[in-house]
């Protein structure tokens, strides 16, 4: 039986992680990622998940919903947002990015939008105060005011 070095097979799953995520829009299967990194797919799954402290389905997951929390910044809609970044079904979607983000891509984008609103009404909120009242921002100006 031949060992390699440790560096050699967390290199392999690198690999497969940068696999996935370059490849997160598109629809992978388990064993196409285990294949990228020459493993089988339940040792695969042990090193990753060591590695990552995620399965590399979670991961999988976890990168979807974060790039579509991008695209949903960009005022996509929910519809589109959820087929570019590999989903099938906008309901499954939305449940997971729910139980994932703690509320649902919609409600996710209005709540970007209003702070985006309150930014440009109201940026003093928005800055620490430590930072402003360094700059004397709280002492002479209205900055704050509507």
């Amino acid at each position: 039986m031949e060992f390699y070095p440790k560096v050699y097979l967390y290199r392999r799953i690198v690999k497969a992680k940068l696999f996935i995520d370059d490849n997160y829009a598109n629809a992978i299967e388990l064993d196409h990622i285990a294949d990228e990194a020459f493993f089988s797919k339940f040792h695969f799954i042990r090193l990753f998940k060591k590695t990552y402290g995620k399965t590399p389905h979670q991961y999988l997951t976890y990168v979807r919903i974060e790039n579509s929390k991008l695209f949903l910044k960009k005022q996509m809609p929910v519809s589109e947002v959820c087929y570019s970044v590999g989903f099938d079904s906008v309901s499954s979607f939305t449940g997971l990015f729910k139980r994932m983000v703690g509320q649902t891509p919609s409600a996710y984008l209005q709540e970007y939008i209003g702070k985006q609103l309150e930014i440009k009404t109201i940026p003093l909120k928005h800055v620490p105060n430590c930072f402003a009242e360094m700059n004397g921002w709280t002492q002479k100006s209205n900055f704050q005011e509507v």
